[in-house]
């Protein structure tokens, strides 16, 4: 480890961006932190009965098809614990349409692959999917955190075990430092503020949690050697030309929408006002017919009764004509 110059030092902040993929895999994706990502699963996940994780082993986040056709899921990080059950664990910064559906894809993926020829169904393990958002999933849901099973839907039994998926939305989440009750809230806080987190309030947020403090400590830009730094800050530009290039689509997609709705508008204005001008100059040409039909029989001395019915003009109109008429 070496104390970085000013010239690598990302931004004044002494703890970096816990939502930067480089980071985050240094924090819950490593042997040598395996503590942090132990601790971190015990404080999201109500297992039945209290029970906790020992101890993990890691696996190959690549989760690759069955065939060339099929698409390769890649996840930030793949476990193992000591009784079979696997935990994938995902930081999304981007919001990203079907992410819901992804996460179900990769919970999928990973039950499947736990079966080699000849192994038996009932030796398959339960699926955990956690994921920390930076975008709101559930608008209809209010709470930052969200636990999802499969239940009967009638008697709301938990009978297909095998599958359970967290949320954690981070845009929902809006304690500050003197308001954490929890370690879910403090986990929460970690991802949101740990940029504009002081040295002088990490002690008040983290109490005697030491695996929490370690998760700062692994944050500290100080003790990041310059190529660990040069990848992070990679990262961040990835993100930064990612953005860069979804905002101009969306630019673009908005400007050929505006334009072809001006287009469609004037042709659409034009053909109403075409079809309009077309209805008015029938109903005045069937009117005119009308009066005159009426004013030839006013003529012939025919009567106001008979020219009514004959024209289907209102009285009050015939009654005009005939005053104009003498």
């Amino acid at each position: 480890m070496c104390r970085l110059t000013s010239e690598v030092v990302v931004g004044l902040s002494k703890f970096l961006d816990p939502k930067n993929d480089f980071a985050f895999r240094r924090i819950f994706g490593t042997e040598k932190n395996k503590d942090i990502l132990i601790h971190f699963l015990n404080d999201m996940i109500p297992f039945p009965g209290g029970a906790k994780i020992q101890t993990v082993t890691f696996l190959k986040t690549s989760q690759d098809p069955d065939t060339a056709l099929k698409k390769q899921s890649i996840v930030d990080v793949l476990c193992v614990d000591e009784k079979g059950s696997q935990y994938i664990v995902e930081m999304q910064v981007a919001s990203t349409k079907g992410f819901e559906k992804r996460a179900q894809y990769y919970a999928a993926k990973a039950y499947v692959n736990q079966m080699n020829s000849g192994d038996a169904y009932h030796n398959l393990k339960e699926i955990i999917f956690l994921a920390i958002t930076d975008f709101v999933m559930f608008e209809n849901k209010d709470k930052y955190k969200s636990d999802h099973v499969i239940l009967d839907r009638e008697t709301m039994e938990h009978d297909l075990k095998d599958f359970y998926f967290s949320f954690l939305e981070l845009p929902k989440f809006n304690k500050n430092m003197h308001q954490l009750e929890n370690v879910v809230e403090k986990w929460a806080y970690f991802f949101k503020y740990a940029p504009e987190t002081s040295p002088e309030d990490l002690k008040e947020i983290i109490g005697n949690d030491t695996i929490l403090e370690k998760a700062y400590n692994v944050l500290n830009q100080f003790y990041w050697s310059e190529k660990e730094v040069i990848a992070y800050e990679d990262e961040l530009k990835r993100k930064r030309d990612e953005r860069a290039v979804y905002d101009q689509k969306v630019f673009e997609g908005e400007t050929k929408g505006i334009a072809k709705g001006r287009a469609e508008g004037i042709v659409e204005g034009e053909a109403i006002g075409f079809v309009k001008g077309k209805e008015e100059g029938i109903t005045e040409g069937v009117q005119l017919a009308k009066l005159q039909m009426a004013k030839q029989l006013l003529n012939q001395g025919v009567s106001l009764d008979v020219i009514q019915t004959t024209t289907g003009l209102r009285p009050e109109e015939i009654d005009a004509l005939a005053e104009v008429s003498k």
